[in-house]
């Protein structure tokens, strides 16, 4: 089995944890594939095989399983060196809400046995493209939100008007701070935040929730994965934000920005205890109530 570790620090923590990893009684004959950026400085490789990769193409046909240590921004930023290629990402939180990852550091030992003897099972999770209409083109190999994306203001305290249309017909134009545009998994993330609703991984849906809107009648809005979205902004600055999971662009006003479900879809590897309810139970206190 080979394993490609990722994560976007290397401290104390992370290095204990990437330690028991390489170095535990099921990892026998396995192989690692550590990211150019972590340094492998007091890491233990005795009778074990590693490489360094930096970009996706490093890892293609060579890799069953990468493993992602931190928290769900180290997960997002994750899928760039996977995309298409069908790796599994595995998830391990060090961070503090942690909607994507399937263990937590506290439960390393048991989660550690439970890879390496493959108990895991793969849920496929879609994404959303991005791209600008015309010849304007996004400075990202990537152009690819697993969360969500989302058009906001720039240099101003101003609204912003956001024309959107689906599938070609004008939906609405929001007068607001911004809009953002959630895949499921993105559903507990910035849009619960601005009072979008939490959707099921497994539901082919995208949300539009707009970010303190001046009209109070703009809710949230469910729509099918399979719509084609139009946004362009107006507003008194010549620019806006556009944000795609954690990498944020500038892009001119009136920029037609055309958003779209990808043609592939990334693997979560969950371990056989992890369930989606539970995890929203636990990281949003439900049932906590002590009226209950």
């Amino acid at each position: 089995m080979k394993i490609a570790l990722f994560s976007q620090e290397f401290n104390e923590e992370v290095k204990s944890i990437f330690d028991k990893i390489i170095n535990n009684k099921f990892s026998e004959n396995f192989s690692f594939f550590l990211h150019k950026d972590l340094n492998t400085e007091g890491l233990d490789f005795s009778n074990k095989s590693y490489f360094k990769y930096s970009k996706a193409s490093d890892l293609k046909d060579e890799v069953d399983l990468l493993i992602s240590l931190g928290g769900d921004g180290t997960f997002l930023r994750s899928i760039e060196y996977v995309k298409n290629n069908n790796i599994p990402i595995l998830g391990i939180n060090t961070g503090r809400l942690g909607f994507l990852a399937s263990t937590k550091k506290e439960n390393i030992e048991k989660s550690i046995e439970k890879i390496f003897k493959k108990k895991f099972k793969i849920e496929e999770r879609s994404l959303i493209k991005v791209s600008l209409e015309g010849d304007k083109q996004l400075d990202s190999q990537f152009p690819y939100a697993l969360n969500e994306i989302s058009v906001v203001r720039k240099d101003t305290t101003s609204m912003v008007n956001i024309n959107t249309s689906l599938n070609g017909i004008h939906l609405n134009s929001y007068w607001s701070d911004g809009l953002i545009v959630s895949t499921p998994t993105g559903s507990t993330g910035y849009s619960l935040s601005c009072g979008g609703p939490v959707i099921s991984p497994s539901c082919q849906s995208l949300v539009l929730t707009p970010i303190s809107p001046h009209n109070l009648n703009a809710r949230p809005l469910v729509i099918s994965d399979s719509t084609k979205i139009s946004i362009s902004v107006s507003g008194r600055e010549e620019y806006h934000l556009l944000s795609i999971d954690s990498k944020v662009y500038t892009v001119n006003n009136e920029t037609k920005i055309l958003v779209e479900k990808s043609d592939f879809n990334i693997k979560v590897a969950n371990l056989n205890n992890y369930n989606f309810y539970k995890t929203l139970k636990e990281k949003l206190l439900w049932g906590k109530d002590k009226r209950n």
